[in-house]
């Protein structure tokens, strides 16, 4: 039996793809919403314990190891954690039984009624979308914030969900949701009245056949809007910018380089040093540049484009110049964790692709000791190189990819090779001067030598502090 409508799936037999945080979190909704759930992971039982232990596993079903796509035999339909890829065989023969297969993110807006606010790009999207939620928190609006960050968008909807049946008011003005291109791969109806992509680089050239399909995949974020809803795009990313001919949406756009072209209908933009923004139909002056706190020129981009977002949501100008001043941006994205004999070290460790990585060297400029290196997600790394060389004073490799990351800069001598991260963060320690910043950011995706990049920063973290 196919599932038609994803609000009517009680008594439906569901198979969920996937043991991640949003593979467990669209397993309880769908059991709040009267399924029957099982939950499949090529993994071992003895690989998931601690998953496990968030699912009630006399209500929920699970089917674990290298029988686990046997659970896909009787589904009505599939849903999928963003790392499961769509293409793979298994799910192609469901979708030849006429088996829908959609994404955790698409099941949870079926379930959802308050406004979604999304974005995707390849940087800045935690960033982002945390000064959209702290802008709107401020302004008195009751927030989720999460998706791809945090807490996974199901979460939300299963609250809704038991508030609707229980007669209370809905718990969300907006909701403010991180995108990736994984989770958009399988979208049908999710319809964000605010959407917009951030930016495009290169990036999970492990998963795409070409970078034009990754940026095909961002782009769907726009696929079910309608006139009455908002496209924004950052008007300087070649990749981007063009994308808005094909919009069904208000096209509005945020750029640095000082107006807006005629063919958006608004936006945000950077005029000298002061950010300003035509959002509310006049022109108006959001703050100066250097009232910014988070550090950085991507930054004056997110910040940008959450202005944009917090504007047409109702904030106050006073609210979001407020969060501007004081936000002190996320753990592992260019977080300063100590200052020592005058070395500063940063934790960047959110920068697992060449790009990310470039951002961080362009915002520092003191001399950079980096620490760079992890599993290769098919990154050129020679784009590396010339910031390397006029910003590195001392480059120190880690991880599967550092033989990669050394070939890409060949004549840059001041390279050292350091076997696990605690030899890396002490011989940096040994040898930086004062004035000097320590800078992990990896350029490279963790699970070599890590759970996660979370895992890796906060050990960089742990070791950083532990230095006398």
């Amino acid at each position: 039996m196919v599932v038609e409508d994803m609000l009517d799936v009680a008594g439906r037999k569901v198979t969920v793809v996937g043991l991640a945080r949003s593979g467990v979190a669209a397993a309880r909704l769908l059991h709040e919403a009267g399924a029957s759930v099982t939950v499949a992971d090529r993994k071992e039982r003895s690989e998931l314990a601690a998953v496990l232990d968030q699912v009630d596993q006399s209500k929920i079903s699970t089917m674990l190891g290298s029988g686990y796509e046997a659970a896909l035999d009787a589904a009505d339909l599939v849903v999928i954690s963003p790392g499961v890829p769509y293409r793979m065989a298994a799910l192609d023969r469901v979708r030849r039984r006429g088996v829908k297969v959609v994404s955790e993110l698409e099941l949870a807006s079926r379930f959802l009624t308050a406004p979604i606010l999304a974005l995707t790009g390849t940087n800045g999207k935690s960033t982002t979308v945390t000064l959209i939620g702290t802008m709107l928190e401020q302004q008195g609006r009751r927030v989720f914030v999460g998706g791809n960050l945090g807490t996974a968008l199901s979460q939300a909807a299963e609250r809704c969900l038991a508030a609707g049946k229980q007669g209370r008011p809905r718990p969300y003005d907006f909701l403010v949701v991180e995108v990736s291109s994984f989770q958009l791969e399988t979208v049908e109806q999710f319809h964000p009245w605010i959407a917009a992509i951030l930016n495009v680089t290169v990036d999970h050239q492990d998963r795409y056949d070409s970078i034009d399909d990754y940026v095909a995949a961002k782009n769907r974020i726009f696929e079910n809007q309608t006139p009455a809803d908002y496209a924004l795009f950052n008007l300087d990313d070649a990749r981007v910018a063009p994308l808005r001919r094909a919009a069904k949406a208000k096209v509005l756009g945020f750029t640095r380089s000082g107006s807006l072209p005629s063919d958006v209908a608004g936006g945000t933009y950077l005029d000298g040093d002061r950010v300003m923004t035509t959002v509310t139909g006049t022109v108006m002056e959001v703050c100066r540049r250097s009232d910014i706190r988070i550090i950085g020129h991507h930054n004056v981009e997110n910040v940008m484009a959450a202005v944009t977002y917090a504007l047409l949501s109702g904030c106050s100008l006073d609210v979001v110049r407020r969060v501007l001043r004081e936000f002190p941006g996320l753990e592992h994205a260019l977080e300063i964790v100590r200052e020592r004999r005058g070395v500063r070290y940063v934790n960047d460790s959110k920068g697992t692709n060449v790009d990310a990585t470039l951002k961080a060297l362009e915002s520092i400029e003191q001399p950079i000791w980096l620490i760079a290196g992890g599993r290769d997600k098919g990154g050129d790394f020679s784009r590396l190189a010339p910031a390397i060389r006029q910003r590195v004073k001392r480059l120190i490799l880690i991880g599967e990819a550092a033989p990669l990351i050394a070939r890409a800069v060949p004549d840059y001598g001041a390279v050292d090779r350091a076997a696990t991260l605690r030899d890396a963060v002490e011989r940096a320690a040994a040898g930086a001067a004062a004035g000097d910043v320590v800078l992990l950011s990896p350029a490279c995706a963790s699970f070599d030598m890590f759970a996660d990049y979370q895992d890796r920063g906060r050990q960089f973290k742990a070791l950083v502090n532990e230095l006398r």
